[in-house]
């Protein structure tokens, strides 16, 4: 298991006892009629592919991490219905079988890695993002309640500040830092919905990871990320 998903178990694990713990203890005044929810929030994925060329699959390990604040702000007079805006941090793997690697030019080569014909260890394409989220939320809270049923449909846009193609096998390793063909721009979809502490979240990206990119049978890399897994939120 690499550092990085060391560090993200870790950190999953102390920010989610930091959640139940403030879920818990944590209410809102009966005279408060001003209140707001969920400011910071943090969430862990399973990351899967779509659209993908024929023959590409997941494989291995793939999950992600996010964390940030979002400001929210009531649109209604009982504080259902809010917008929020905030920023955050995201961090994705996604474990597969498509090899990137580097040709003479300004292209890159992709290559999908079938059992048959290749022996290799790991095949990873890693990223990190800053996000900026907005959200369109309702919620059943109330100033006495804060174990609330919530339904939280959101657009994210991030950028990519840091990226890795990662393939080793016995005696060979390829660390691609520098694709020409990656999109920074991350758009998507989200959708939260849950009870108290617990909440799914689902993630759709709206743009393929690459731009103009190939395989070498001649199949365009188009595809795209969609990520599920829990959201915690914290007052």
């Amino acid at each position: 298991m690499s550092l990085n998903f060391r560090l993200f178990f870790f950190f999953n694990l102390l920010f989610t006892s930091l959640v139940i713990i403030a879920q818990d203890t944590t209410a809102i005044s009966s005279g408060d009629t001003k209140y707001r929810e969920d400011q910071f929030y943090i969430g862990a994925t399973y990351n899967l592919l779509s659209n993908v060329p024929s023959g590409v699959k997941i494989r291995g390990l793939s999950g992600g991490i996010q964390f940030g604040y979002l400001r929210d702000m009531p649109i209604n007079e009982k504080r259902t219905f809010a917008i929020a805006i905030g920023a955050g941090f995201g961090f994705n793997e996604y474990g597969q079988n498509l090899f990137i690697g580097e040709v003479e030019g300004e292209k890159s080569t992709f290559t999908v890695l079938n059992d048959e014909d290749f022996n290799y260890n790991r095949n990873r394409f890693s990223i990190s993002t800053i996000d900026l989220p907005i959200e369109l939320r309702w919620r059943a809270s109330t100033p006495e309640t804060y174990k609330f049923w919530r339904v939280y449909a959101g657009f994210r846009v991030g950028y990519a500040y840091w990226y890795k193609a990662t393939f080793k096998q016995t005696g060979n390793n390829v660390n691609q830092t520098n694709i020409p063909e990656f999109d920074r721009l991350r758009l998507g979809t989200t959708l939260s919905f849950g009870y108290n502490t617990f909440n799914f979240f689902a993630y759709y990206g709206l743009n393929p990871f690459f731009k103009g990119a190939v395989t070498t049978s001649g199949e365009e890399v188009n595809f795209q990320s969609i990520r599920v897994g829990l959201m915690f939120y914290i007052l």
